[in-house]
């Protein structure tokens, strides 16, 4: 009898998969879930030093639940995707409120957390608690993809929907949190975007991408188009050695991390500065940059905003203050906040 989809997957994942990953050891479901979250569109080596400072300063959910938004994003500074961070701090708080501060085991409620979606869901029940779910990651569909040549972009409806149904298929009842982290670890360590290591997929024989030598057709690649380009000005009021942040909205662009005063003229920003407290000023440009998102390109003016004098306005402590560019500003940070600081500690 000729060996399943699944036996082989199992088979190489003996042999070759991931076994020691920090989130593999004492089991839980919030730890995978944590991990799981963090791995969206990020790679496994930049998740590890992240996950683990992340599980000292929050070894449980209800942990992660009392904590503060500030110090959540503090700890995600750097991993991008910051909704991630935020759905995961509220999602744990609805772990705490609706579940007792157990993290729930079936779909549907794993699926309702803030974030979560059904692949995750099913990769966190499947690896924590051993339960049957199929899971489609990024990588579950190049492989599948690959190995029913399914034509088109992965993002359309249809396409997905045949992909489910494939993974479905395949997913079995016993040793299915092996059979999920070998998918996942398949498309991460063999069957790679760029340069599949066809030699040695335990799926080669099979494969019709293999057979028809188009590796690279699949999965489709999403339609391009050109990405809009937005402006914005940001100053940077300094005092001394103190540069002062405020807190953004906690939803969108960049949503509840620390960040300059953004406006669109030098005059705009010179009134938002006497809102401040911030009068006799010295302007110091600073060099632009671009930052790319997935939507957009944002191209950033960065310009100090020098202050002679003491700021004379109170500010509210909690949302916007002042930070002393010597020390650790403990607050969430977005990529481009960072890079400007470093500007600033060059300059002054």
């Amino acid at each position: 009898m000729s060996e399943s989809f699944a036996d082989k997957v199992l088979n190489w994942f003996d042999a070759h998969g991931r076994k020691h990953l920090p989130w593999q050891q004492e089991v839980t479901p919030y730890k995978v879930w944590v991990s799981e979250i963090m791995l969206q569109q990020t790679q496994v080596t930049t998740v590890i030093p992240y996950f683990e400072r992340f599980m000292k300063a929050f070894p449980t959910v209800t942990a992660l639940a009392d904590a503060n938004q500030d110090d959540v994003l503090h700890l995600w500074t750097g991993l991008g995707y910051y909704a991630r961070a935020r759905n995961l701090h509220k999602a744990a708080q609805k772990i705490r409120d609706e579940h007792d501060g157990e993290f729930p085991d079936t779909l549907d409620e794993v699926m309702a957390l803030p974030g979560v979606g059904r692949s995750t869901a099913g990769a966190v029940l499947s690896l924590s608690l051993k339960q049957s779910h199929p899971i489609l990651d990024g990588n579950v569909k190049r492989v599948l993809a690959r190995y029913y040549a399914i034509e088109g972009w992965p993002g359309v409806k249809s396409i997905e929907n045949k992909l489910w149904e494939v993974a479905e298929a395949h997913t079995p009842e016993a040793r299915c949190h092996h059979y999920t982290q070998a998918m996942m670890d398949l498309g991460a360590m063999v069957c790679t975007r760029g340069k599949p290591d066809c030699d040695h997929c335990p799926l080669q024989q099979g494969c019709l991408a293999y057979a028809q030598g188009r590796q690279a057709d699949f999965p489709g690649k999403k339609p391009k188009k050109a990405l809009p380009v937005k402006k914005t000005l940001m100053v940077v009021p300094c005092f001394q050695r103190n540069v002062y942040l405020a807190q953004r909205p906690s939803s969108g662009l960049w949503g509840g991390l620390y960040g300059f005063i953004e406006c669109d003229s030098e005059q705009a920003g010179r009134d938002t500065l006497k809102s401040i407290g911030v009068d006799e000023i010295q302007w110091q440009p600073l060099s632009p940059f671009r930052h790319t998102f997935s939507h957009f390109h944002l191209d950033i003016e960065p310009v100090l905003a020098i202050a002679s004098e003491p700021p004379s306005g109170r500010i509210q402590e909690g949302n916007a203050r002042w930070f002393d560019i010597d020390n650790t500003i403990e607050v969430g940070l977005a990529a481009p906040t960072k890079k400007i600081i470093k500007q600033v500690t060059q300059v002054l």
